[in-house]
């Protein structure tokens, strides 16, 4: 089992080569294309509001609905977060750095600023098309393709691939990472890793979202918090350094100086692959949760996970990077994803690095893993209204998938994950970029309302007549 998944295998050697072609023509022409389209047609929202961003998020997390069937904005902020906060963050950071270099954090810094746009919009669109389910709600591009676009086979097609992507493909990163990291710090074997990682997954999901939601709004916070002191202390620790690590990352990342000759594109690839792998901007996966918020407004939510990009990108990957290039082992062959950051920690804390880093990522990862189990749930309701395709996904996503992604090899679960993630993101961004013209006209009410005095604003469907049928909530 574990040849068949070998790095330098013919099944990984044709997923990898697939994926670099596929992310060569859709990081040029659509993705960044998108992120600077939505940032300018929102008037940079994401800089502009983004005081109202932090604003909303304590508000929800104060005063969260109170029917026992909802969840507020901040707990979908939280399950959102608990996908973005992962791996990406400690061994995608790492992996970018190792393979383009330290430019790389430059253009994941660039996804992040303009991909925020993006996530507003997506998880507008998710929040204006949802539908009740339950006494709760369900949405997601898989529901404002359909109902927005009147396409059936585009929405299922959506709907199949980020099933594909998350539930499945992710959660083999999400596993490989967790038990590479345990194998590193405490010589477990990884197989055993697996199918202790398996048995809790499968534990929590059986719960449903509500129990997600809960368990990822007491995670999430306390797990962030956790490591951003920890680097923070390093990086004040290391404060002579950092102008030398700017320099690096510049340098690198424009292909100047000692990073001259053919590093530009290596670092601009792996740093939007990372980038987008770790804050999910545009990826379509965020307004599957975001779509299950209460709120009054679908402005609200879209503002709060804009600020989630903010958080994972900006904040916890930047964290990472700063201890990676403070410690110099970035250039050690080596040493790859996990193991790079750990060392990179063990260098700045002694021994106590590695453990922590091993404790981190299975807070990490394991929040992911349920998170990441959600949307492909969320999805294969939209597929079936029977319960045991739900109840299959769990074992396929909480448990088998776990188990193989302890044993698969670092390279291939992140080139199966880049070619699931390539594929999936080209769809939700053909569909936000035909239904954009919505979430702009709900931004502008929703600024209006706010000029006009009106602290809480409110939206009803009425307000957008030539789709009205086509809305299931807002009445």
């Amino acid at each position: 089992m574990r040849e068949f998944f070998a790095a330098d295998g013919w099944l990984n050697l044709a997923i990898s080569t697939i994926q670099d072609y596929i992310w060569t023509f859709l990081l040029i022409a659509v993705l960044l294309g998108c992120a600077v389209w939505f940032t300018i047609r929102t008037k940079f929202v994401q800089f502009r509001m983004i005081g109202e961003m932090v604003r909303l998020l304590g508000e929800s997390a104060v005063n969260g609905p109170t029917h026992h069937k909802h969840i507020s904005s901040f707990q979908a902020f939280a399950v959102s977060v608990a996908t973005r906060v992962g791996t990406g963050n400690l061994a995608g950071v790492a992996t970018a750095i190792a393979t383009g270099g330290p430019g790389a954090v430059f253009w994941m810094w660039i996804i992040a600023l303009l991909g925020s746009a993006t996530a507003f919009v997506e998880s507008t669109l998710a929040q204006l098309f949802k539908q009740h389910s339950n006494e709760s709600f369900i949405g997601g591009p898989a529901y404002y393709i359909l109902h927005g676009l009147h396409s059936p086979k585009m929405a299922n097609a959506f709907a199949v691939m980020i099933t594909l992507t998350f539930a499945l493909s992710y959660n083999s990163i999400q596993s490989n990472t967790i038990c590479s990291a345990m194998n590193e710090a405490f010589g477990f074997d990884n197989f055993y890793t697996g199918i202790v990682l398996a048995a809790i997954s499968l534990l929590i999901v059986f719960g449903g979202i509500h129990r997600i939601a809960k368990v990822s709004s007491i995670l999430v916070p306390i797990m962030a918090f956790g490591y951003f002191i920890l680097t923070i202390f390093i990086v004040i620790k290391n404060f002579d350094l950092i102008p030398h690590v700017f320099n690096v990352i510049f340098e690198s990342a424009f292909g100047v100086g000692p990073f001259a000759g053919g590093a530009l594109g290596t670092a601009i690839m792996n740093g939007v692959k990372r980038g987008l792998f770790s804050n999910e901007a545009g990826e379509g996966s965020a307004p599957n949760v975001a779509a299950t918020a209460s709120t009054s407004h679908p402005v609200k939510q879209g503002l709060i996970q804009a600020l989630g990009v903010f958080t994972d990108t900006i904040l916890v990957c930047s964290c990472t990077a700063f201890v990676i290039l403070i410690s110099g082992l970035y250039n050690s062959p080596e040493l790859q994803g996990i193991a790079l950051t750990q060392n990179a920690l063990n260098s700045e804390i002694g021994s106590a690095g590695s453990i922590y880093i091993a404790i981190a990522i299975f807070l990490f990862a394991f929040s992911s893993i349920i998170g990441n189990y959600y949307y492909g749930e969320a999805n294969v309701r939209f597929l079936s209204k029977k319960q045991w395709p739900v109840t299959a996904l769990r074992i396929f996503s909480a448990g088998i998938m776990v188990i193989l992604g302890a044993l698969a090899s670092l390279d291939f679960v992140w080139s199966l994950g880049d070619l699931f993630m390539a594929l999936l993101t080209a769809i939700n961004l053909i569909a936000i970029t035909l239904l954009c013209k919505y979430a702009f006209r709900l931004l502008d009410d929703y600024r209006n309302q706010k000029k006009k005095g009106i602290k809480s604003p409110v939206f009803h469907r009425s307000q957008l007549p030539e789709i009205e049928n086509e809305i299931d909530c807002w009445e």
